[in-house]
């Protein structure tokens, strides 16, 4: 059943649900919204020290009681009272804190349902404050990315779009081009006395801000969405470097089997790790080579997918390989040192966007560094993976690839997908306004791009939604949010 459907009929209700993670713990919140939130907490609630009536005491403040069903106390309770409109829904607001226990969680929640209160829906009370106007749809989305955030960098993306500055970005957009397509609509009425109400260099020196702003919103996707979604990493190079070995030293557990048979990664192996508040996905892949079986095969065709897929790449190569004196390997260095080159280009030439890290593993089986490559035409960074050498080097050089300026700087950074194809459909539309310029369309012409860039702009914000749009957003938000 669609959530949405009969919003006005439900939007009347007044709805609970348990506001903290279901389970033991310390304490619960049972949290309330609606016009009846206050009036039938009343009916259940006794002061500890003296009867209080909840209808008459000042928003905003806490009291210490019991919630009882009849003459039977469930719980010695904190009740918390928000009254309309200062609240997070811009309704009544209740919250009721229990003791952990689920029973009493349950018990209490009961109590209301059986009284005419209706269990929310997953997202219903952002959805409540969207509606209320407490916030626009972008801020209510990044709601959801905040609790979900579980780094540094993708807290931060959350506040800052929760806060309104990208809202405000659009806002101060949607409203200099509703002005101008305003005045653009008047000449259309004025057609036949050839008055012109919008001045042309003013329209044009406009279209130019907006395409700008919106360029500039759309390639900050590219750092928000690694920053939320977190920095694939794949791990690469012949079978045997070490690349198992790497990714247990990155995760200090022994997450991969390390083997010195070759060809033993046959499957891609993934896990994450924050460093310096970045959240990292690092993948370790079966090695590059000549498929020995059809298993192998597979395994190797998996590995050009997720170096397709990575944002950074550890080319792995073994020291003893390179070394001209090592005595470690019974190698043929020129014909390793060829199809390390080989592999390198052809990733380098596939991929010329990808930012490679060519990581010397197996330091410790050498006795002098005497490799037999160009160190000027390749940056080395040396390690042992076993040894858990030069590890903090790598993972330092891996921190300083990520752009976090921009967030510094608390310059606006897209990190949702819907809102950056919105903000693409709309610099689109602004692109052909800005053709129609130049080729000097007549305005009704251009007023079609000027709507679809007004209506592309007010879908990130809400002004402009359906009740699909808004079931598909808030379905994926948390009961009780």
């Amino acid at each position: 059943m669609c959530i949405f459907a009969n919003m006005n009929q439900q939007h009347q209700d007044t709805i609970i649900a348990l506001a903290t993670p279901a389970g033991s713990g310390a304490i619960g919140v049972l949290r309330l919204s609606g016009s009846k939130a206050i009036n039938v907490t009343n009916r259940f609630f006794e002061g500890k020290f003296k009867q209080k009536d909840l209808t008459q005491v000042k928003s905003h403040t806490i009291h210490l009681g019991y919630i009882k069903d009849n003459d039977k106390v469930l719980d010695e309770v904190l009740v918390s009272v928000f009254k309309n409109p200062h609240s997070y829904t811009g309704e009544n607001v209740v919250e009721i804190s229990v003791h952990g226990s689920s029973y009493i969680q349950q018990q209490v929640l009961q109590l209301f349902l059986k009284n005419g209160i209706r269990h929310a829906n997953a997202g219903e009370f952002t959805l409540r404050a969207f509606l209320n106007g407490k916030m626009d749809l972008s801020q209510a989305e990044a709601v959801a990315d905040l609790i979900a955030s579980d780094s540094e960098t993708s807290h931060q993306l959350a506040l800052q779009q929760m806060r309104g500055g990208f809202s405000n970005r659009i806002k101060i957009l949607r409203d200099e081009l509703i002005n101008f397509a305003s005045l653009i609509e008047l000449e259309l009425d004025f057609a036949e006395e050839d008055v012109e109400f919008a001045d042309r260099k003013q329209f044009s020196d406009l279209v130019q801000r907006i395409k700008k702003t919106l360029k500039a919103l759309v390639d900050s996707f590219a750092v928000g969405n690694v920053l939320k979604e977190g920095v694939p990493v794949a791990i690469v190079g012949e079978p045997n470097v070490g690349k198992s070995t790497l990714l247990n030293a990155l995760l200090n557990e022994e997450r991969a089997i390390v083997s010195d048979i070759a060809g033993t990664t046959r499957d891609v192996i993934e896990d994450e790790l924050i460093l310096d508040g970045i959240r990292f996905r690092f993948i370790d892949t079966a090695g590059i080579r000549e498929a020995q079986d059809e298993i192998e095969k597979i395994g190797i065709q998996k590995t050009y997918e997720k170096i397709s897929e990575a944002k950074v790449v550890i080319f792995l190569i073994d020291a003893c390989a390179l070394s001209k004196t090592a005595t470690c390997h019974q190698v043929q260095h020129d014909q390793v040192l060829a199809e390390f080159e080989t592999e390198l280009q052809s990733i380098a030439q596939k991929y010329p966007q990808k930012k490679i890290l060519i990581v010397v593993n197996k330091i410790d089986k050498i006795d002098q560094k005497d490799y037999q490559i160009d160190e000027d035409k390749y940056e080395l960074i040396e390690i042992s993976a076993k040894q858990k050498i030069g590890i903090e080097q790598l993972t330092n050089e891996l921190t300083s690839l990520v752009n976090k300026g921009q967030l510094n700087t608390n310059d606006i950074i897209v990190s949702n997908a819907r809102h950056y194809h919105a903000l693409n459909e709309a610099l689109q539309s602004i692109l052909q306004v800005e053709e129609g310029i130049v080729n000097n369309l007549s305005t009704d012409l251009m007023t079609i791009d000027i709507r679809a860039a007004l209506h592309s702009l007010g879908e990130i914000t809400g002004e402009i939604s359906t009740d699909d749009l808004l079931e598909n957003i808030f379905r994926n938000f948390c009961i009780g949010k």
